[in-house]
């Protein structure tokens, strides 16, 4: 499906499930690696993973569409456009979009964890993204000292 068709796409959907139109673009992104899909605040376009559209075809693409058009049309109604506002929750389950879209094969998520350290006095573990000065930190739980794992 080209970019053409995609746009052509996005905007029966819009109509469709929204009633509003879609008067903005909509483009595959290449660059677009944990997710299925945005949507720009400031341009109003839509970007699209193709890796998604290749892997999980036209259901998976729809329902990328459909979460995408949510951010879109509450944002320009100047309503709650976020994952966590109450009118984008409700939007989504109207129109039956999507909370999340499947992962690509062989597009793993990387960990954040980069350093983990144990308390020398009750063996608690704590993963950490960010290195902690242990001179300075003890344990939570038992005020014993950390040592780096």
């Amino acid at each position: 499906m080209n970019e053409g068709n995609l746009q052509k796409l996005v905007e029966e959907i819009s109509i469709e499930f929204f009633n509003r139109p879609f008067k903005h673009k909509a483009i595959y992104n290449n660059r677009l690696r944990t997710t299925g899909g945005r949507y720009l605040l400031h341009s109003h376009h839509i970007e699209i993973n193709p890796k998604q559209v290749i892997h999980f075809g036209y259901v998976g693409l729809v329902g990328i569409i459909k979460h995408e058009l949510c951010h879109y049309h509450l944002h320009l109604e100047k309503k709650g456009y976020k994952h966590r506002d109450r009118d984008f929750k409700e939007l989504m389950q109207k129109v039956g979009a999507p909370r999340y879209c499947d992962m690509v094969p062989g597009m793993r998520r990387e960990t954040s964890v980069k350093h983990t350290y144990k308390c020398t006095k009750c063996k608690l573990i704590y993963e950490r993204k960010r290195k902690v000065d242990i001179s300075k930190f003890v344990c939570g739980k038992c005020r014993g000292k950390l040592k780096k794992i």
